[in-house]
C-alpha cells in the first residue's frame, strides 16, 4: 500500500531469508524466488519514491543468513529513505543487526488515520475513526468455477475499520479468508488487482507462515 500524504510505502510479510533457511535444512527449494522478492522491492521503491518504507512485520523469516546482507545492501542503496519495521512474530534477529542496517523498530506506527501493526487488532480494540492496517494472515481468496475446480489467490481484505495486506514474499503460503457481509476483497492476479465478491468458505485453511 502507498500513502500519498505521508509518502509511505507499506509492505507486509516479506519473509526474506525463508528460502535460505529451508535450503540450509537440506530442502531443495529454488533460489529464484529470492531474486524475485529483491527485484520487486527495488522496483516498488523506484516507482513510488517514498520517504518512508514500513515493513509490517515478518521482514526476515528466522535467524541470520546471507539474505540479510542482501536486504541491507538494498536499504543502503536507498540511503535517503527511512526504513522502519513493525516487529512481527518472525522478527527474532538481534537488536545489533537492526542497528547495523539503520532499521528503526517499533511495535506499532501511527500513519494519519491508519494504525499500523503486524497482527490484526481485535475490531473492538481499534479506536473510533481509525483503521488498523496489518499483515500476518497472508490472506487468500478462494475462487471456484462451475465444476469442482478452485484456486486461492493473494488478496487485500478490507473491513469497516481494518485493512489486511497480502504477504509480499513469494514463498509464504496463503490462508483462505472468510469475509463478512460488509467486507471488500481485491485479488492479485497476473500483475493486476481486481475486486471480487466471495462466499465465505465452510472451513478456513491455514498454511505455514
Amino acid at each position: 500500500a502507498f500513502l500519498d500524504a505521508e509518502k509511505m510505502l507499506i509492505i507486509a510479510d516479506l519473509h526474506f531469508g525463508k528460502i535460505n533457511h529451508f535450503r540450509q535444512a537440506g530442502m531443495p527449494v529454488p533460489a529464484a524466488a529470492n531474486r524475485h522478492n529483491e527485484e520487486t522491492l527495488i522496483d516498488l521503491i523506484n516507482l513510488t519514491r517514498p520517504a518512508r518504507v514500513v515493513f509490517l512485520g515478518d521482514l526476515f523469516h528466522s535467524h541470520y543468513n546471507d539474505e540479510w546482507e542482501i536486504l541491507g545492501q538494498i536499504m543502503t542503496h536507498f540511503a535517503a529513505v527511512s526504513f522502519e519495521l513493525v516487529r512481527g512474530n518472525h522478527d527474532i534477529m538481534s537488536e545489533t543487526q537492526y542497528i547495523r542496517k539503520g532499521l528503526k523498530v517499533a511495535d506499532a506506527i501511527d500513519a494519519g488515520v491508519y494504525l499500523l501493526t503486524h497482527e490484526p487488532m481485535a475490531h473492538e480494540d481499534i479506536p473510533d475513526g481509525r483503521i488498523n492496517m496489518a499483515g500476518h494472515l497472508h490472506p487468500g481468496a478462494r475462487l471456484e468455477g462451475r465444476g469442482r475446480q478452485g484456486i486461492v489467490l493473494p488478496c487485500f481484505w478490507l473491513s469497516p475499520n481494518q485493512l489486511i495486506l497480502p504477504a509480499f514474499g513469494s514463498f509464504t503460503g496463503l490462508a483462505t479468508i472468510r469475509p463478512g457481509a460488509q467486507d471488500r476483497v481485491w485479488i492479485i492476479v497476473e500483475r493486476q488487482i481486481m475486486e471480487v465478491t466471495l462466499e465465505a468458505p465452510k472451513k478456513q485453511t491455514r498454511l505455514s507462515r
